[in-house]
């Protein structure tokens, strides 16, 4: 009987050992069959892609003509540059009293992808004649390859007397240390060859995706904070009227 029951469990353990290859066979199918699937969601995922990129470049011709139909009509609004930088969020803390002197000659400002979409784009300010620099344009270009981003900008060529300041340091206020404002033409130097995909040029992006889409919505900042500041003041001269009235009826009560 012993006998047996050893053959029994040799027999049981036979058997377990064959399904268990089994099992891991069918896995092994499951996930080569998975990967097919997912090779086949990738290549679709990549002709999407492209095709995303092609109705992108399409639209940015389009775009174009109105871009500089925009552009005209911005050349004869003044400081509209200048106004729009300093009602962004981001923006506005980029900018020194020296530069809000610089950008009240800037004319227009222009952000073109290249022809192929995912190859990069440049970011252009143009510039009325001034006493501060020669050029008449300063652009700013990123060209995407696989192994990172390669950045250019135009060299600035400052007139006598002029130049870019390392900084510009505001008096001592108390214990606080002094704040040191870099210049925002600093940016313009920032052309060093950039080996890691995920390093970005935050205020580039910011430019590209933000204020030049619709810049309209940030020069009408002001006015919208002015009008809101307008009808705090109402309220507060409602509430004041309302309390010398109440004070008014106590005395006559009195």
């Amino acid at each position: 009987m012993v006998a047996d029951k050893g053959k029994k469990m040799k027999v049981g353990e036979k058997g377990s050992e064959d399904n268990s290859e089994q099992i891991d066979g069918e896995l092994v199918l499951s996930i080569e069959k998975l990967q097919e699937i997912q090779d086949e969601l990738e290549k679709i995922n990549e002709e999407a892609s492209d095709k995303v990129l092609e109705v992108e470049q399409k639209y940015n011709e389009i775009r174009r003509p109105v871009y500089d139909k925009r552009g005209d009509i911005i050349k004869s609004i003044p400081d509209f540059w200048l106004t729009a930088f300093l009602s962004h969020p981001a923006l506005c803390e980029l900018l020194t009293e020296d530069d809000q002197k610089i950008f009240k000659y800037l004319s227009s400002l222009e952000v073109e992808d290249f022809k192929d979409v995912k190859s990069g784009y440049s970011i252009t300010f143009n510039f009325n004649p001034n006493p501060y620099f020669e050029d008449a344009k300063l652009t700013k270009t990123f060209t995407f390859h696989d192994d990172g981003t390669k950045i250019t900008a135009t060299p600035i060529k400052w007139k006598e007397g002029m130049g870019l300041p390392n900084g510009v340091s505001h008096e001592k206020k108390g214990n606080k240390r002094p704040l040191t404002e870099e210049s925002f033409f600093h940016w313009f130097t920032d052309i060093q060859q950039k080996e890691m995909e995920d390093i970005s040029d935050e205020i580039a992006e910011i430019i590209k995706e933000d204020l030049w889409p619709n810049p309209l919505t940030y020069f009408n900042n002001d006015a919208d904070e002015e009008d809101f500041d307008g009808e705090d003041d109402d309220e507060e001269e409602n509430g004041d009227g309302s309390e010398e009235d109440d004070e008014e009826e106590e005395d006559e009560e009195d």
